[in-house]
């Protein structure tokens, strides 16, 4: 008989070498994003675990050695909320990598209280969208001479309730944790759209992508001492490794059969909403990040 929670978690299986190929994933010291790292070592992969603690992110290495025989697997410390250590984590990946064909940016901030960035953003835009987008603006330049390489932006079906606040990005007017988080996710859908125009002749490609409802750190805000969220849609819940099988499917599929700017969901395409098709607002919100950022890039 199937299951309610059977209708949420995608049918669907790749076996998929990547021997040669490197990876870069975000976040990748716990959840999703330590399950995405291990499914990619696990197909030949070399990957690096960008993490904002090293101390858990050489466990995640170590954890990963003792599961997948012959894992290529190290992590480098990356605090996306730092511009600065955005910065030399890009100068250590060009001084130690020769390639990047994947650049998976999986690491989030989820419905926190308000608070800044280390450059003074509101932490789940300036984490989730800013730096991220500031990331793949220094790792571009390796991801063309690699290609085909491909960008693929960890979003959310929160997205869908999102407005890019203009006059508010910071929140400083009017802050409100879950407003905040669809912001940032629709964020990733448009930056992702924007992206993939400007780097399809270069052989870029670039996905954003629903993981679902997965149950990972990401969630802690959510538990609280009278109602914790999680425990009442636990059957909704994916693990972390079911959580990353859409972010693989991106990873592995042929890209006869993937569209740039495209967004997928349950290892599918998916329509994203229609605030997530805004050209006019994606491009908008690219020239302010460049702004915010203090970088040029056409």
């Amino acid at each position: 008989m199937q299951t309610v929670r059977s209708l949420f978690i995608p049918k669907w299986s790749s076996d998929v070498r990547l021997e040669g190929k490197t990876a870069i994933v975000t976040g990748a010291n716990t959840g999703m994003g330590k399950a995405t790292a291990k499914d990619l070592a696990a197909r030949g992969a070399r990957v690096i675990l960008a993490c904002r603690d090293m101390t858990k992110g050489e466990q995640a290495v170590s954890d990963i050695v003792k599961e997948v025989n012959g894992a290529k697997v190290v992590a480098r410390q990356l605090d996306l909320a730092d511009t600065k250590s955005i910065c030399l984590f890009a100068e250590n990946i060009y001084n130690t990598e020769k390639a990047l064909h994947y650049l998976i940016n999986n690491a989030g901030v989820a419905i926190r209280p308000y608070a800044k960035t280390v450059d003074g953003y509101e932490a789940q835009f300036g984490v989730n969208h800013l730096g991220h987008f500031f990331l793949t603006f220094l790792l571009l330049d390796l991801l063309k001479h690699s290609a085909p390489s491909r960008v693929i932006n960890v979003s959310s079906s929160a997205h869908a309730m999102g407005k890019i606040q203009f006059d508010n990005l910071n929140g400083e007017k009017d802050y409100h944790p879950v407003r905040a988080y669809a912001q940032s996710k629709l964020a990733n859908v448009l930056f992702t759209r924007e992206l993939a125009k400007r780097t399809e002749a270069q052989g870029v490609m670039a996905f954003s992508l629903d993981p679902g409802f997965v149950n990972t750190d990401i969630t802690r805000h959510l538990r609280r001492p009278l109602v914790d969220v999680t425990k009442i849609f636990s059957f909704l819940l994916k693990t972390p490794a079911e959580g990353a099988c859409t972010t693989i499917y991106c990873v592995v599929t042929p890209e006869s059969q993937m569209l740039t700017s495209g967004y997928y969901k349950n290892c599918a395409a998916a329509r994203c909403s229609r605030a997530g098709e805004d050209d006019g607002t994606a491009l908008k919100l690219w020239a302010v990040s460049c702004h915010l950022l203090g970088i040029r890039w056409r």
